[in-house]
């Protein structure tokens, strides 16, 4: 199989040199002007990994002209951007995989729908989710992810032919409660690393069950499986957001409250304006992705935030809105 990955920051490089190690005839774009394809021009590698030969790397849209599948892992709030510039490509009957985690802010679309609304009729947009870190991928530890998609046909080649012994793919059934879910772990990171600055870790199992539930309300709410976010897509993916130290979104999180400065991509910083504004206009009452926006957002006190969510009204543990 013919496949353009576009991106090539970590989570794209990965993607590439994951594919092209199962089999599959593989090129990467990136800018001309982006320090990472400089890089993998020049040396053929980053800080985490290094691309074999087989690996044809291009600094024109145009390699994505001649791929069967076109793999996207750029920032989310960039997707929009990415969709203009491919446009003068005129791209029929492709697979388009989208590898990011995020909801457009001003819009609230799902990523998905952010493509569909640019692409044309004949091409099938798929998303690709789940738990792993780069890291761990490239050292050989296998893991579990999901595909979804609203073309059948699409979803069933996509986790034959990605599938592995490295990556188990399940076929996804709820690409809104996947999406949703997916973006929401992020900020469910950031919180957890604002839990790791103030020293209450212990906290963290909370923040799963009760980030999970919440969670579970939008999706559904959203028209999406509330079930979904018991799976890969959010709770799945919690060890690897909300304990690992590869986590960006944790890490964001841990710094905010030291006062340190993060200088790499933390999805969950934009996924939390998107969410607190999808919250109301939907109706559902989302506390803890409220008291991140506010310390994000704001400038509230993470303490202060954390004591406020323990002195809400007092409810069942499952209660529904």
């Amino acid at each position: 199989m013919k496949i353009t990955v576009i991106g090539c920051g970590r989570w794209g490089s990965l993607i590439t040199w994951y594919l092209d190690k199962i089999g599959h005839e593989v090129s990467l774009y990136g800018r001309a002007s982006s320090p990472h394809m400089q890089r993998f021009l020049a040396e053929r590698k980053n800080d985490l990994l290094e691309l074999p030969e087989s690996v044809n790397l291009c600094t024109e849209l145009s390699c994505a002209q001649g791929a069967e599948v076109i793999v996207i892992s750029v920032p989310s709030q960039a997707l929009q951007g990415l969709m203009d510039q491919l446009k003068p490509l005129d791209l029929k009957d492709r697979i388009f995989v989208l590898c990011m985690k995020g909801v457009e802010v001003e819009t609230g679309r799902r990523l998905s729908e952010v493509a569909r609304a640019n692409l044309d009729p004949s091409c099938a947009v798929a998303v690709w989710l789940g738990p792993g870190h780069v890291q761990e991928f490239y050292a050989g530890v296998p893991n579990c992810m999901v595909i979804d998609s609203e073309d059948a046909a699409a979803k069933r080649l996509l986790v034959e032919e990605f599938s592995s012994r490295l990556i188990r793919f399940y076929y996804g059934e709820d690409l809104i409660g996947n999406e949703i879910g997916a973006a929401a772990k992020n900020v469910i990171g950031i919180a957890a690393g604002v839990l790791d600055g103030l020293k209450l870790t212990t906290l963290k199992g909370a923040l799963m069950s009760r980030g999970t539930r919440e969670i579970a309300r939008l999706i559904e709410a959203m028209g999406g499986n509330p079930f979904s976010a018991y799976g890969l897509c959010h709770l799945g993916d919690y060890e690897a957001t909300v304990f690992s130290t590869y986590s960006h979104n944790r890490r964001f999180g841990e710094m905010l409250v030291k006062g340190e400065k993060f200088d790499k991509l933390a999805e969950g910083y934009y996924t939390a304006d998107a969410l607190h504004r999808l919250g109301a206009r939907y109706g559902v009452e989302l506390p803890i992705c409220t008291a991140v926006y506010r310390t994000l957002y704001e400038g509230a006190e993470p303490r202060a935030e954390i004591e406020g969510l323990f002195t809400r009204t007092l409810k069942n543990e499952f209660w529904k809105d």
